[in-house]
């Protein structure tokens, strides 16, 4: 019965550890957000700058710095997440201020394929 139980505990713990480390890291499109935002609200509560390294997530907390990387072309910058998004695309994970998609280098193309780590 013991054996069973400690089996119980691994096997919890295994899970757990698993959800943590998709958790923390994350791959798949990431696209920037237009112009004529610039100036509004986002879900923080500050206004939205496009000269900003600021990014949208859905649900890692405000304040969370993330570790982007475009993995076209190798370059990486460290974003910090003070809105909510994206919406209406399901395969997009990150919406990027228009100076993180600049340093990233996917202006021209709009969209990029990233991976996303938390850095905190």
């Amino acid at each position: 019965m013991n054996a069973i139980k400690y089996l119980g505990v691994i096997f919890v713990l295994f899970c757990i550890g698993c959800s943590l480390a998709t958790a923390e890291q994350q791959t798949g499109t990431a696209a920037y957000y237009h112009d004529k935002f610039h100036g509004r609200p986002t879900a923080s509560g500050e206004l939205y700058n496009k000269n900003a390294l600021t990014a949208a997530h859905r649900k890692f907390p405000l304040g969370t710095r993330l570790a982007v990387t475009n993995l076209n072309n190798d370059r990486t910058v460290v974003l910090r997440v003070n809105d909510r998004g994206p919406w209406g695309n399901d395969r997009r994970i990150l919406d990027v201020s228009r100076r993180a998609a600049q340093e990233l280098g996917f202006i021209r193309d709009g969209l990029a394929r990233v991976e996303i780590r938390v850095v905190d």
